[in-house]
């Protein structure tokens, strides 16, 4: 009995009875080949050369995009199993697998909610950089106009009002400053003239030789301390009038001007900026700068209108009550200083009263804020 070697299954070559290699097996192997293949991969011609030992026979196996077998694909890398796909699927990505043999991977976005809480750190962060771009913007423009190398816009008609404004508040305040002082040295002096008064009628009650002299004195001294005290409530009737009209009206006013200003140098650096980006190129990257530039310029431009329209009715409305308020107490002044020097007491007196001026008796006190009311 011959002995039995083990078989080698990768040396072992069938032949056939003819001596031809047996294509049998290679057949098998091409068949297993194309069931661990990809799907998907979208060969369309797959050629596969085998040759034999003995033979020069060369064989040749076309085959076109794979359409699926029978029998189930063997597991591959490249395709995810049932559990990956689960998991990809909770994860917001879904698979799809056509029937071409295809995968296409449809992503889904983050989900957004409408109303969404805000932060309050961030709001103020975004608020910041707002402001602080809006300054170097503001900054920029101003030390550009006074270098000269920026342009601003100017309304002649406008600028010219609010410079004599400015002007005329300057000298209403030395005008006021004045009077104040005349109404500290007129206090001063009344107040010595009716000491003078006492001393004269004291010495004319101790003075019998003198009586009548110093009795004179006395008299004419306490009428020019009443005339004094009457002039002295008119200057100061002028005086608080003055105050009103300059440190209220008029410097209301100037804060709506400085508003203006302010809304001013904001419109010219936007404008600015948007007539730089317009001189670029215009691409995709710059359209949207463009666009957000040229909302920011129209906002800052109806702010602008805005403010120029309210200094001018400001400045309209202060003209009208300027000319009222100093055509009244210009008035008022000039009668009393007249009448006092003229020693016209009665006249000095309606002239108080034409203007319902209240003199402060000597000796009482004010009343209280809430008498008043």
């Amino acid at each position: 009995m011959a002995q039995e070697f083990p078989k080698n299954s990768a040396a072992e070559i069938p032949v056939t009875s003819n001596g031809e290699v047996d294509d049998s097996h290679e057949h098998g192997f091409n068949r297993d080949l194309k069931r661990s293949l990809p799907s998907g991969l979208g060969l369309s011609e797959t050629q596969i050369t085998s040759h034999g030992f003995d033979s020069t026979k060369e064989g040749v196996i076309e085959a076109g995009a794979y359409q699926g077998s029978p029998a189930p694909p063997l597991p591959s890398v490249l395709s995810p199993s049932r559990v990956a796909a689960s998991r990809l699927a909770q994860q917001g990505s879904d698979l799809i697998v056509p029937a071409g043999g295809q995968r296409t991977q449809t992503k889904s976005g983050p989900v957004i909610l409408a109303d969404e809480i805000k932060n309050p750190a961030m709001e103020k962060l975004e608020l910041v950089r707002k402001w602080s771009l809006n300054t170097y913007k503001c900054t920029r423009q101003i030390i550009s106009e006074k270098l000269g190398r920026g342009s601003r816009t100017v309304d002649l008609e406008l600028e010219a009002q609010i410079d004599i404004l400015r002007d005329n508040k300057k000298k209403y305040e030395n005008i006021l400053r004045l009077a104040q002082t005349l109404s500290t040295q007129l206090f001063q002096m009344v107040h010595t003239q009716r000491q003078l008064g006492d001393a004269f009628a004291d010495l004319s009650l101790k003075s019998l030789e003198l009586h009548e002299e110093f009795g004179y004195n006395a008299d004419t001294q306490k009428l020019l301390a009443k005339n004094g005290e009457t002039l002295l409530g008119a200057i100061n009737f002028f005086i608080a009038s003055v105050n009103t009209l300059v440190n209220k009206t008029i410097e209301d006013t100037l804060m709506t001007v400085k508003q203006y200003e302010s809304a001013r140098i904001e419109y010219d650096a936007y404008r600015t900026d948007l007539e730089e980006l317009n001189l670029g190129p215009r691409d995709a990257n710059t359209l949207p700068k463009i666009e957000q530039s040229q909302h920011l310029f129209q906002a800052h431009k109806e702010k602008y209108d805005k403010m120029r329209n309210d200094v001018s009715i400001k400045l309209k409305f202060l003209e009208e009550n300027k000319v009222k308020v100093l055509h009244n107490q210009l008035v008022l002044f000039h009668n009393a200083i007249a009448a006092y020097f003229a020693g016209n007491q009665k006249q000095l007196e309606q002239t108080l009263k034409q203007f319902h001026i209240k003199l402060k008796t000597p000796g009482v006190d004010a009343p209280s804020w809430l008498e008043e009311q």
